[in-house]
């Protein structure tokens, strides 16, 4: 393909000629409309010249863009977004009442957890808004643009439920949409913002759920002593009648339950007090810290009180 070769778009009705293709082999092409879309050389067929001379320049089979028809979400809803181009660089956003029906509208961009309001009216049946000017080639920047709408009832009537819309425009989605735009007769990209009563409804539901369920809070893990000590005496009722292996399992399940508690609840840091003897709890105690990484460094403590006979581990 090259630069003035004419093209159909694989994917659409759209057809025109290549102006531009870059390095890295995007194209644009410029349609019947006057403006430019950009396309990749795998969603493009080339318009052959026995095509040309057989059919002309229209497409061998031309369809009309269908006009988007009112949505019935309620009855008769048809509000729209509407993106209008200027030219080959820049769209207008519109807002399009194409029902029997008036809203109060509120349109913002949303920044992550800030929203900046861009539109806030009453959008009257038939009547189409302006609200906001975009560059075409920014489109990955833009950010996801909220749409509030709330039924203004000025009779007794059965009510219409307010809704709201969030969209975020992709460039593989956002061309697909062109089609002719209620109520401003000109060539747009078009979103249909329907309410869905069903999805509305499940909302409420679950907020109204969530008001009277019980709140329940995660239990919080307790800390344990800054200083634990790991005598015997302090963990057996009876240790003469225990054998060194079985006093040394309980030292041991006493200092593992209370390092963990230590690091599930926050500690910085924690003492063992293990004592001398003939040095095999402090030799088993130091060889687990070793093998653990969430511990910055651990070392002998409080010497003038327990010789080495205590241990102090810093909790990374």
């Amino acid at each position: 393909m090259n630069i003035g070769d004419r093209v159909r778009l694989l994917h659409g009705n759209e057809e025109g000629i290549i102006r531009k293709i870059s390095s890295s082999g995007r194209m644009q092409i410029e349609i019947e409309d006057g403006f430019i879309i950009p396309a990749l050389k795998s969603e493009l067929v080339l318009i052959n010249a026995a095509e040309k001379q057989h059919f002309g320049d229209k497409p061998v089979e031309e369809k009309e863009i269908d006009t988007p028809l009112p949505i019935s979400g309620p009855k008769d809803q048809g509000l729209y977004l509407a993106f209008v181009p200027i030219n080959d660089q820049s769209l207008s956003l519109y807002l399009i009442n194409d029902s029997r029906q008036a809203y109060l509208t509120h349109a913002s961009e949303v920044f992550g957890t800030n929203q900046r309001t861009l539109l806030a009216a009453t959008l009257n049946p038939g009547e189409a808004k302006k609200f906001d000017d975009r560059l075409l080639k920014e489109m990955d920047e833009w950010p996801a643009f909220l749409l509030r709408f709330i039924p203004i009832h000025n009779t007794l009537e059965k009510a219409i439920p307010a809704f709201e819309r969030q969209l975020k425009m992709k460039a593989t989605q956002f061309f697909k949409h062109l089609s002719k735009a209620p109520r401003l007769d000109k060539t747009a990209y078009i979103f249909p913002l329907e309410q869905t009563t069903k999805e509305l409804d499940i909302r409420a539901l679950n907020q109204e759920l969530d008001e009277i369920r019980p709140k329940s809070e995660t239990p919080k893990t307790p800390k344990p002593a800054r200083s634990i000590d790991l005598h015997i005496e302090k963990l057996a009722t009876d240790p003469k009648g225990m054998s060194n292996s079985e006093m040394l399992r309980v030292q041991l399940e006493s200092f593992d339950r209370n390092l963990d508690q230590a690091m599930a609840s926050g500690m910085d840091e924690i003492t063992f007090i293990h004592g001398i003897g003939n040095g095999v709890l402090r030799k088993e105690i130091h060889k687990r810290l070793s093998q653990l990484q969430n511990i910055k460094y651990f070392q002998d403590t409080q010497k003038d009180q327990w010789g080495y006979g205590a241990t102090l581990v810093r909790i990374s």
